[in-house]
């Protein structure tokens, strides 16, 4: 039962996560910006991982509080549902064309997190959204969730594109690397023995 729930309380912002690894793509999102929405619910329909998020923030500052808090309980959640990672693929790589822009993703849940982000957007905001908030919720995602994740825009001029290309790569790395390996399905994906710690 790859399954976990993270509530995330601060005087900024109220979020609750609930994750199942083992789902079809089902996703229930509300966070309040509808571009943020959209983007966690492609993460879910290409990941099949079950995804529900409900998140209330000071949305009358801005976006940044509850898109980076989002990435944080997210990144828990997906920790705590993996355990001890037993059996996972735990490498993935790659390539997300969206029209005219491509992105290479590559990710090893290694318990170690980092992050390499490398994007240029054309434009400050898409809708509502600030485009400097994709990396922010990479960053606080890849942090919390253990994982090194090496995100790059190749190349792209539409930057709901390029947000999008960012979000379902690592949506199809993620489907990748939580996968059980049918052949290592009792081994821990490591020369040491644990991942993480």
């Amino acid at each position: 039962m790859r399954k976990a729930s993270i509530k995330r309380t601060t005087k900024e912002t109220d979020v609750e996560v609930a994750v199942d690894l083992d789902g079809t793509g089902a996703s229930s999102i509300a966070t309040g910006i509808g571009f943020f929405d959209h983007m966690l619910d492609l993460l879910a329909r290409h990941s099949r991982i079950n995804l529900t998020v409900k998140a209330k923030g000071d949305l009358h500052i801005d976006h940044h509080h509850t898109t980076e808090d989002v990435g944080i309980a997210l990144g828990q959640a997906l920790k705590q549902a993996l355990g001890d990672m037993r059996g996972i693929t735990r490498y993935a790589d790659v390539h997300v064309p969206m029209d005219e822009a491509l992105t290479r993703v590559a990710l090893d849940i290694s318990g170690r997190p980092f992050l390499v982000f490398k994007a240029e957007f054309v434009r400050d905001k898409v809708g509502t959204f600030d485009t400097e908030l994709v990396q922010e919720w990479f960053q606080a995602f890849a942090t919390n969730a253990g994982v090194t994740l090496h995100v790059q825009v190749l190349y792209g001029t539409n930057d709901h594109h390029i947000a999008e290309s960012c979000f379902k790569g690592l949506a199809r790395a993620l489907r990748a690397a939580i996968s059980i390996d049918a052949r290592a399905a009792n081994e821990i994906p490591s020369t040491k023995g644990s991942l993480g710690g």
